[in-house]
């Protein structure tokens, strides 16, 4: 099996906020998660991808940048997207497929955009999907607050199916490079 870990819009600016935009949800959480995640790849010599929003601080600068506080590995790829969907024009796909890819940890922001259209994009291009359930994040939005976005979205992406390949929601002290998607198709 090979897998990768996905790690969607860790930018700066998109976890802290800016002056339009509110900090994502329990951040120092995301951020110490992201990095056990990223710890835990490095050990296992799995393949670590971030995908940057050119939105996000305009597409320069600090504030583009993944998080000053994500301890980036010595060996990663970057995609950087003009969507909220992380397939749409950026070479992920033919990336993730020439690399023979069938399992994607995944991980990062915003959740009821760019993490959940990735979630459901993968699925349907023939990968199962891991969403790491307490190592994505957003902010509130004005009818849900964040916390209810991401347990909507855990809840919902959880058993996520298209007919082959499905989405699973498991946490960090799980072991998410071990994958269970197996279960769902006995």
């Amino acid at each position: 099996m090979r897998q990768t870990l996905l790690i969607i819009d860790a930018q700066q600016e998109l976890i802290e906020g800016n002056h339009e935009e509110s900090p994502v949800f329990h951040k120092e959480k995301l951020i110490s998660n992201i990095n056990l995640l990223i710890k835990k790849a490095i050990e296992l010599d799995v393949s670590v991808i971030f995908v940057r929003d050119l939105d996000v601080a305009k597409g320069r600068g600090k504030g583009f940048q993944i998080h000053n506080d994500i301890s980036l590995p010595n060996h990663l790829k970057f995609f950087d997207k003009t969507a909220t969907n992380a397939f749409y024009e950026t070479g992920l796909l033919n990336h993730l497929e020439s690399q023979q890819v069938d399992h994607i940890i995944m991980a990062g922001c915003k959740t009821q955009h760019c993490i959940d259209s990735a979630v459901r994009t993968a699925t349907i291009n023939g990968f199962d999907v891991t969403l790491v359930g307490d190592a994505h994040s957003t902010s509130n939005s004005n009818s849900l607050s964040a916390e209810e976005i991401i347990h909507h979205h855990n809840e919902t992406l959880h058993g996520h199916y298209n007919v082959d390949n499905f989405s699973i929601v498991r946490n960090c002290e799980e072991n998410v490079f071990v994958p269970t998607h197996n279960s769902y198709r006995e």
